[in-house]
């Protein structure tokens, strides 16, 4: 892993450039999912073009940032990342997030339009509804950080992405269980503004056709997020379809920034 040298902040920020490009003419910051780290985008820097600089943000509470206490709402992780965001804001900039990352991408970009801020050219969702699990007047799941650690052990083997020893190993488990629990706190408590204004910046969202957590509808439900809603794009497999489909996937996001950065199409008559 490459770090940046100064006018930029050290390593031991939230952000970490995996591969510096003086003179990029793009930079996308990959956001992570609940429970995870930076490492579910490792090697992902030679996936994209030449020209782009690709960054990754880590939440509190994990790897160099272990000593950094846990965050457990999605208000005060944005504040944070708004801060450690905006020392690389120098050039044009796009935010692709996985599960709990893409909601955290989606309020950043919603703080930063409020602040009067540049906000990213491009919003990527990934294996995320645009509204919580369940719809108002329907039975909700019971939260995940309110299991019992077999539970929520077993809801994580269900879905897959974590490895095993994690999950059978109890010292393992007392070490990243609390991670877990906290993230989804974060996620389960999360609801959106309903009278939000749609971003002007333009979404794309992605998913696995098999995903048992998040479904095409509640992908598409971005639409009502944006003025400018790009699609839903689906490849095989489940919540974390994007580790065996990383190379096609890293394609349709540059696909996709390429498009947003076009002039919008002008409405039909």
């Amino acid at each position: 892993m490459v770090t940046r040298t100064p006018p930029h902040p050290p390593a031991h920020g939230a952000v970490t450039c995996l591969r510096p490009v003086p003179g990029a003419t793009l930079r996308l910051f990959l956001f992570h999912h609940a429970g995870g780290s930076h490492l579910l985008y490792r090697g992902w820097e030679q996936l994209f073009p030449a020209d782009w600089e690709v960054c990754v943000l880590d939440a509190p509470g994990r790897g160099r940032l272990s000593g950094v206490p846990l965050i457990d709402n999605v208000e005060d992780l944005v504040t944070y990342f708004a801060r450690e965001h905006l020392p690389w804001t120098d050039r044009p900039f796009a935010f692709f997030g996985h599960s709990m990352g893409s909601l955290v991408a989606y309020e950043l970009t919603r703080r930063l339009t409020a602040e009067g801020r540049t906000p990213p050219v491009w919003l990527g969702v990934s294996a995320c509804g645009a509204a919580p699990r369940s719809a108002p007047g329907t039975t909700a799941p019971r939260a995940r950080h309110l299991l019992t650690d077999e539970e929520l052990r077993d809801w994580l083997r269900s879905v897959g992405g974590t490895p095993a020893a994690v999950l059978d190993d109890e010292d393992a488990w007392s070490h990243f269980g609390p991670t877990f629990r906290n993230d989804f706190a974060l996620v389960d408590t999360w609801r959106p503004r309903a009278n939000a204004a749609p971003l002007r910046v333009p979404v794309s969202a992605f998913g696995g056709a098999d995903d048992p957590v998040v479904g095409w509808e509640r992908l598409a439900a971005w639409e009502g997020r944006t003025e400018r809603f790009l699609g839903v794009d689906m490849l095989d497999g489940g919540h974390f379809y994007l580790v065996r489909h990383r190379t096609r996937l890293a394609g349709r996001i540059t696909a996709a920034v390429a498009a947003a950065r076009l002039p919008a199409p002008e409405p039909r008559p």
